[in-house]
């Protein structure tokens, strides 16, 4: 008989709506003064946006776009709502890949939280 392993049962859900941590600069980029945050991609569905690229991009020197960073703790200018409290996501339906690519409980998620001091 084969066995298989139980995947552990976290001890608790992580809701991404009442986090936002992955969608403030990393502690690791502010340390090396690295500003330039998401990379929006021509493929990605807010590079077919124009109006919102305007508004909530920066390009660097080297010609790439990013979403801007505001405020002291240089969160995404698309990030409404208070970290840790209650969040949102203005551009949740056309936000670029790396955004989609951080799940609740991965190893960026849990990185991310811990610098904000949420764990």
């Amino acid at each position: 008989m084969k066995r298989t392993a139980k995947k552990a049962k976290p001890e608790r859900e992580l809701d991404c709506q009442a986090c936002g941590a992955c969608c403030l600069n990393s502690a690791a980029n502010k340390a090396e003064k690295f500003i330039d945050y998401v990379e929006v991609m021509p493929r990605d569905a807010l590079s077919k946006r124009p109006q919102l690229v305007k508004h909530l991009c920066v390009v660097n020197p080297i010609g790439e776009t990013h979403l801007k960073l505001v405020g002291k703790e240089q969160r995404c200018i698309a990030l409404g709502g208070d970290v840790g409290v209650h969040v949102n996501c203005n551009i949740y339906e056309v936000r670029p890949r790396p955004c989609r690519a951080v799940t609740p409980g991965s190893e960026e998620c849990l990185e991310r939280r811990k610098d904000q001091k949420l764990d």
